[in-house]
């Protein structure tokens, strides 16, 4: 009797495309409810920030509300060109920078400072009330935080200047003194959001391994050596990840509390490309006009977050 060996045919290959959409499958199976917590802002970014984008050919257009982007007439780079030669476009420009520059200055490191000494705060109970009191001006909106500043710098009941007048000076109309817009408005920023950004460095510093301070400790270092040697380029690729995306918002200054501080006395130094773009737009009706300006900013921080990558490669802290 003959026995016939039956070969059994080949299992069919999977492919590295099938695994790897198989695998990403699974993991979502298994962690489907953080793909679940992520839709609320995929749909913010996707209605808020990437839909809008089709408005960008406004820009070219001498756009009218009545004939739509369909049907308004194309005048290609036109709005650019008198973009450059408006008689305000510099003088926004010149305030936008300014301002960006005290930012970056005096904004950007506060919470870095911030963060350091809370991080050498042993009391644990003096620590989380200090974090508590530092966090909370970053849930008050703009409109309160204003009013509050209104009525410190009240030059009739402001505390500032009641304390003026208790050393015999005469009370000063800050918000109408161009000299001290940019002071206040910096200012308030750092206080709005000083202590929100601790939080992001708090963060980093847990990833630096505690047995480096106790190494520190035996070599003689004393706090300011810890300090400067570990905690700092502990969290230095944090820092350059941050200030890369903050030069690239150079040119965002904020709508809300500029616009609700600034008045005609302060506009030489107040008006940014923000209330820019709102009078123009909104108030004049000039769309087209107005979206000129907006992917003007974005251009020129797009441009500028590359250079400021590139930078971050050179000293050997690469973003991307």
């Amino acid at each position: 009797m003959q026995w016939t060996v039956q070969e059994t045919p080949p299992a069919q290959a999977v492919t590295k495309g099938e695994k790897t959409r198989g695998e990403l499958y699974r993991h979502m199976v298994r962690h489907k409810w953080l793909y679940l917590f992520l839709i609320p802002g995929f749909l913010y970014l996707l209605i808020f920030k990437y839909i809008p984008m089709f408005g960008i050919v406004i820009a070219f257009q001498d756009f009218s509300l009545v004939r739509g982007i369909g049907g308004s007439e194309w005048v290609g780079l036109e709005n650019f060109a008198y973009l450059l030669h408006a008689p305000d476009f510099y003088k926004v420009l010149r305030n936008s920078l300014v301002l960006s520059f005290y930012q970056i200055v005096f904004e950007f490191p506060a919470p870095i400072v911030l963060a350091v000494m809370l991080n050498e705060v042993r009391h644990i109970v003096f620590k989380r009330v200090s974090q508590t009191i530092l966090y909370l001006p970053h849930f008050i909106s703009w409109v309160v935080l204003a009013s509050i500043v209104m009525n410190f710098l009240s030059p009739s009941t402001g505390i500032v200047n009641e304390i003026l007048k208790s050393f015999g000076h005469e009370p000063i109309p800050f918000l109408l003194k161009p000299e001290f817009f940019r002071t206040i408005i910096v200012t308030a920023e750092v206080w709005k959001g000083v202590g929100w950004g601790t939080i992001i460095y708090l963060a980093a510093m847990t990833s630096i391994d505690p047995t480096l301070y106790e190494s520190a400790k035996m070599d003689g270092a004393n706090r300011f050596q810890q300090i400067r040697h570990i905690t700092l380029p502990g969290i230095a690729s944090t820092i350059i990840v941050l200030l890369v995306l903050q030069v690239g918002h150079i040119l965002d200054n904020g709508f809300e509390q500029i616009f609700l501080l600034y008045n005609p006395l302060t506009y030489d130094v107040g008006d940014v490309f923000e209330t820019y773009t709102y009078r123009i737009g909104l108030i004049d009706g000039r769309l087209s006009f107005a979206s000129t300006v907006g992917l003007f900013k974005a251009l020129v921080g797009f441009v500028l977050i590359l250079g400021a990558n590139r930078l971050a490669r050179l000293f050997g802290k690469q973003v991307w």
